[in-house]
């Protein structure tokens, strides 16, 4: 990451994704051009914010028309590393694990899972069924097969309480991100780390839905 990446704060670029998500939806609807406000109401967003947001990775819009919809797509998958393939990992077999890897959305967006692993010799050699069936390789093929594939990402989906180990041997094994979806903080250990709480967004339901009965 460069010193200029550094600077953009974190929230900007997470926007990205949804604005993203957003006008795809609106490609998919034939709309070729969006203003900054028409975008950022889609979001409950305002369209300063959406100028803002995207004043930090350069000019996209054009006098009079707003922005080209497939323009900022295309720019906008650059700015994320979307624009090209890549390969992933799944780390952990369970029956979180495999709900993952037949979720169709991974391929669409580009992310392609091309191996999955697990510590229990009974999962091990089973066959997962995706998009494309693979066969669940045990941990100490990992190193072998980051390198084989080109694999940077992986997707870790394991118990708690062997989450930070696990994190570490998929960072041993050369893999450079992880989307976490144990419950518990993992040391970055020199690995971009992005984790996935479920019962942290349902808490954040509640207090929106029944946090007005405590007052």
């Amino acid at each position: 990451m460069s010193k200029s990446q550094h600077n953009i704060p974190t929230p900007a670029v997470r926007r990205l994704s949804l604005y993203l998500r957003q006008l795809d939806a609106i490609l998919a609807n034939d709309q070729k051009t969006v203003s900054s406000r028409q975008l950022g109401e889609s979001l409950g967003m305002t369209d300063a914010q959406v100028r803002k947001d995207l004043a930090h990775f350069g000019q996209f819009g054009h006098p009079g028309i707003g922005y080209r919809v497939d323009e900022l797509i295309a720019r906008i998958r650059c700015i994320l590393g979307t624009d090209r393939p890549w390969n992933i990992l799944l780390v952990g077999a369970g029956n979180l694990g495999r709900a993952l890897a037949s979720y169709r959305g991974f391929a669409h967006k580009g992310f392609h899972l091309v191996a999955v692993f697990d510590s229990d010799p009974g999962i091990v050699a089973q066959t997962i069924r995706g998009d494309t069936p693979l066969v669940v390789q045990p941990m100490s093929e990992m190193a072998r097969i980051v390198k084989k594939m080109d694999a940077r990402l992986a997707v870790m989906a394991v118990p708690a309480d062997a989450a930070q180990e696990v994190a570490d041997q998929i960072r041993a094994a050369g893999v450079q991100g992880i989307l976490n979806f144990a419950p518990i903080a993992i040391q970055p250990n020199d690995c971009a780390i992005a984790s996935v709480d479920l019962t942290v967004h349902l808490e954040q339901l509640t207090f929106q839905i029944a946090g007005g009965d405590t007052a």
